[in-house]
């Protein structure tokens, strides 16, 4: 982490994003728990829901410039709050190169409404967020809260908080480098929560997509939990047990040692 340590007279500095929009209570939770771990903390998140946009870099302008809007966040008055018209990824790429200010020393993203577990972590904007943040040599948290995809209804974000408290300790602590830690949290009260637990990504997400009808300018799409059984020991095998899943996650990076048979070389 390029960050300093906390204690030595400087505060490390976070950027809080999310990918369910500035009104979120997920991002809410987020930046309470970045606050209470004395973090320097600005929160900017898409103006709107940009779920499943992964690490895009995309954005609205306005005569080349980026549209920003002050936003108020209950609870967290003192915070610098911008709702910014953009994509996650983009937020995030921004944030690091002083858009928002000075550069922060790690990424905090979410608490999304619904898991984000598996390879299908590769299509997330929680994720995205975080994992653009490593692209630039920084560390990177992205939080999600399962079965939270319905807002109407009560969900455990003080458990997700207390899940992310936790894992924000563990990342000051033991500073990973340019690493996510993803965390996943279960929908159930504090007190029912099993702990933190290092997990594999399941093969596939908890979530199947199925290829319904299609017709001549259509395909319906249905969405479902995974029927198989999960793999022992996965994120999603261990996140319906009760557990907070940790995973860490690396950057992009080329195969080591990768050989192409047929290409000449430089």
């Amino acid at each position: 982490m390029r960050a300093r340590v906390p204690g030595n007279g400087e505060a490390v500095r976070a950027l809080v994003t999310n990918d369910d929009g500035i009104d979120s209570p997920g991002l809410h939770a987020l930046a309470r728990v970045a606050v209470a771990a004395g973090l320097e903390v600005t929160v900017a998140a898409p103006h709107e829901e940009s779920s499943g946009s992964s690490a895009a870099v995309s954005a609205v302008h306005s005569s080349g410039r980026l549209a920003l809007h002050r936003h108020e966040l209950p609870g967290v008055d003192a915070v610098r709050t911008l709702s910014v018209e953009a994509s996650p990824g983009f937020i995030a790429f921004a944030g690091i190169r002083g858009a928002f200010g000075e550069p922060p020393d790690v990424v905090l993203s979410g608490v999304n409404k619904g898991p984000n577990t598996g390879r299908m972590v590769l299509h997330s904007g929680t994720v995205g967020a975080a994992l653009t943040a490593t692209t630039h040599g920084l560390p990177g948290l992205a939080v999600s809260l399962e079965g939270a995809a319905d807002w109407t209804a009560e969900h455990a974000w003080d458990t997700a908080e207390e899940a992310a408290a936790r894992a924000l300790r563990w990342l000051l602590a033991h500073p990973p480098g340019p690493v996510v830690v993803n965390v996943n949290v279960p929908d159930v009260p504090p007190d029912r929560l099993r702990g933190l637990c290092a997990a594999r990504l399941a093969p596939h997400g908890a979530v199947q997509v199925d290829v319904g009808e299609a017709g001549e300018d259509f395909v319906t799409l249905t969405y479902r939990e995974t029927p198989e059984a999960p793999a022992p020991g996965s994120d999603v095998a261990l996140l319906r047990e009760g557990w907070a899943t940790v995973t860490l996650l690396g950057p992009p990076a080329e195969v080591p040692g990768a050989g192409y048979p047929g290409l000449g070389s430089a």
